[in-house]
């Protein structure tokens, strides 16, 4: 009987606890209760952050050497090309117009964009979403960042701004927006999530450390505001993959924590100078890995350091992994590149490493590059194949300053007079490694041994990263 009981209750409770989870379920499919409800949409943030998203218009003037009419013609060209050089007038000019977005990030008129928006650019007009037009001023721009800093003024005009966020904070699968002028067509707003945060090697040079997102992004989106929920510019939207020119749902910004490191050192003195690590190496492997006895790759493997740098002066040896800094994960040289470069100068940041299976954390200071050697430019003379060139030592200062990816000591052509012998065999940026079997470390080494006359020449140099060896008679 009491069996029969517990079995009566047991039944009971059970079939309650199903009625509840049945009307958990339902509740959680009714339909919206409220107009306020059905009303949820991105208008407030919208309308909080659109007002400072603006037009860029940017002219250059530009000369088109204007070929003749009897040369213009078809038939002609088909036969002669170019060849015949009384059959052109003088260069004509034509004004080249481009159109891009911006960002308003300070009240007194600061607006952030791309480089290549206003690259060469003589006039720059800035058009508000409340038709204001401004002539804006640039300030500074970084090519190897693609980030340029303009500058309007407004007067006793309000203008509005977007804070710049922490896009260190983002995450896979935050909701975030797209503002810009795409082709031309007026400000739209496209919305999408952040499909990655850490995408590098999308470009030639550094540091290439994008968001990704698969909101719309198309042309003249470039310079825009990529927004999270919070109503901050986390990202300027900066490229897309695409085969036809049109958004494919794969587009890059270029991180805020980058752009507010950028702007703070344009506004200074109108060129960036990026704080300087001293150690260099490449990404750690699976075979690599598999060899030291780790259970996966991560990290940097350093094969070399500087002297005297900040990393040399924390305890980075050769050898070491580099595995995180400030926190922050480094799993290629352009992450490195990238953390490096949004530290903040004169102060203290920490990297960690591995070193024989232990990790160990060392405190650097956050420098600028020394200029150490000085750059002793020099115009080589006399008879001889780099007459002409006019070269100079590398430094750390020269290579920032020259936007060149790491540092590699040694003596570079900076530029060549036109029609001499060094423009006959050399391209600016060569570096010259050694001469007749001899090592070239400073500028007047080299000048020193280019003095010795003789018969011919065996000139090691490095091009592109890629080493070369030219023999030249006299």
């Amino acid at each position: 009987m009491q069996h029969n009981i517990f079995l009566c209750l047991s039944f009971i409770l059970a079939m309650s606890v199903l009625d509840l989870r049945q009307n958990a379920q339902a509740a959680e499919r009714q339909l919206p209760g409220s107009m306020a409800q059905i009303k949820m949409s991105f208008a407030p943030l919208v309308k909080k952050a659109a007002p400072a998203v603006v037009n860029i218009y940017s002219q250059k003037v530009v000369k088109n050497r204007r070929v003749a009419r009897l040369f213009d013609d078809p038939f002609f060209q088909r036969f002669f090309g170019d060849r015949f050089g009384f059959g052109y007038e003088e260069p004509e000019q034509r004004v080249q117009n481009s159109l891009g977005s911006g960002v308003i990030i300070d009240a007194s008129g600061l607006i952030v964009t791309n480089h290549h928006v206003i690259a060469g650019a003589d006039q720059i007009t800035v058009v508000l979403t409340d038709r204001r037009e401004f002539a804006a001023t640039l300030i500074g721009s970084d090519e190897r960042t693609d980030l340029a800093v303009l500058k309007i003024k407004a007067g006793n005009d309000k203008l509005p701004v977007l804070i710049l966020g922490d896009s260190d904070s983002l995450e896979v699968g935050d909701l975030v927006l797209a503002i810009g002028n795409p082709f031309g067509v007026g400000q739209t707003v496209t919305n999408g999530i952040v499909s990655a945060v850490a995408r590098t090697k999308l470009g030639d040079s550094g540091p290439t450390y994008f968001i990704q997102t698969d909101a719309a992004i198309n042309p003249g989106n470039s310079g825009g505001a990529l927004v999270a929920l919070d109503g901050r510019l986390i990202g300027i939207n900066t490229a897309i993959f695409s085969q036809s020119g049109g958004s494919h749902g794969i587009g890059f910004a270029i991180p805020a924590n980058m752009v507010r490191a950028v702007v703070s050192g344009l506004r200074k003195g109108g060129r960036l100078v990026r704080p300087w690590f001293g150690a260099w190496g490449q990404a750690m492997t699976s075979d690599i890995a598999a060899s030291l006895g780790l259970d996966r790759p991560q990290g940097i493997i350093v094969s070399k350091v500087y002297e005297n740098s900040p990393a040399a002066q924390a305890g980075i040896k050769e050898g070491d992994v580099i595995i995180e800094i400030n926190g922050r994960p480094v799993n290629d040289p352009q992450a490195l590149d990238y953390r490096v470069a949004t530290l903040e100068l004169g102060k203290q940041s920490i990297v960690k490493i591995r070193r024989k299976k232990k990790k160990i954390s060392f405190r650097f200071n956050v420098l600028p590059p020394p200029e150490i050697p000085k750059r002793n430019v020099t115009e080589l003379k006399g008879n001889h194949p780099l007459s002409g060139a006019v070269i100079a030592n590398m430094s750390p200062a020269l290579a920032d300053e020259l936007d060149l990816v790491g540092f590699k000591p040694g003596v570079m052509i900076m530029r060549m007079r036109r029609r001499s012998s060094a423009s006959q065999f050399f391209q600016p940026g060569d570096m010259i490694l050694g001469v007749n079997n001899r090592k070239i470390g400073r500028v007047e080494e080299l000048k020193r041994v280019m003095s010795i006359p003789v018969r011919e020449w065996r000139i090691d140099l490095l091009r592109n990263n890629k080493a070369m060896n030219l023999v030249i008679g006299r």
